[in-house]
């Protein structure tokens, strides 16, 4: 296939702030984004960036998109809950239950996270960011498995997920029903082509993808959805 994931993003009125947070909750190296705004290099696990970038729109839903972090040990699950605590997080209710082994917390921007506990074998192995955890349709699933070469991992009950052959973090979709987005998704998936990106973008419209615009945070960029409404870029060439 002809795009890769080159970042997650998340929209924040203060990017750098917020790259220090998840920079401290996750190791990874603060860098200034070669095309917009600030951003966490990539790690042993995956290969993605995770960037930060400016927009004075208010968060005004729970995302679409959110990270699923792991750990190692009961101890290691409180070491990261008390780490994003100190670093501005806050712990948050989304209807979780209490026998749920998950936390749910907040970033300082209100943004959704899940510190999972240390006996879930599905996200074993795949690192600190165990995944990014999409609210999505099976229909969803199989684009982006299509989309990014990526194998289907997990397909059973409308819940979907893939992983890069490489390994690291799984993208996984939860199945319907699905929340409300709000004016725009604040947290996207940007992807890069590594060919034609013309004949990408007819590729990706071809597998059930719609054109939403150009121009999100720089004028050259493509911004699609995928077979739910969520959305993403397609990065113009820097």
């Amino acid at each position: 296939m002809a795009v890769h994931l080159y970042a997650v993003s998340l929209d924040a009125g203060d990017p750098r702030r917020l790259a220090r947070f998840w920079s401290g909750v996750l190791g990874r190296e603060i860098l200034d984004d070669p095309r917009e705004g600030v951003a966490l290099g990539p790690d042993a696990h995956s290969d993605f960036r995770i960037r930060f970038l400016p927009s004075d729109a208010p968060k005004t839903v729970q995302n679409r998109v959110h990270f699923d972090l792991t750990s190692a040990s009961p101890q290691a699950q409180q070491e990261t809950v008390d780490r994003a605590l100190a670093l501005g997080g806050r712990h948050i209710d989304i209807g979780q239950g209490p026998d749920d082994d998950h936390v749910v917390l907040a970033d300082p921007e209100g943004n959704e996270l899940c510190v999972i506990g240390a006996g879930n074998t599905f996200l074993a192995g795949c690192g600190p960011v165990g995944a990014v955890n999409c609210d999505g349709t099976r229909a969803a699933g199989l684009f982006w498995c299509e989309a990014l070469g990526w194998p289907l991992v997990w397909d059973q009950d409308e819940e979907t997920a893939i992983q890069s052959p490489r390994g690291g973090a799984k993208v996984t979709w939860s199945g319907p029903p699905l929340m409300d987005r709000g004016d725009r998704d604040r947290v996207h998936l940007d992807l890069i082509a590594t060919g034609d990106r013309d004949a990408e973008i007819d590729r990706l419209l071809a597998l059930g993808a719609t054109r939403v615009g150009t121009g999100r945070h720089a004028p050259d960029d493509v911004v699609l959805a995928d077979p739910d409404g969520t959305e993403f870029c397609l990065l113009a060439p820097r």
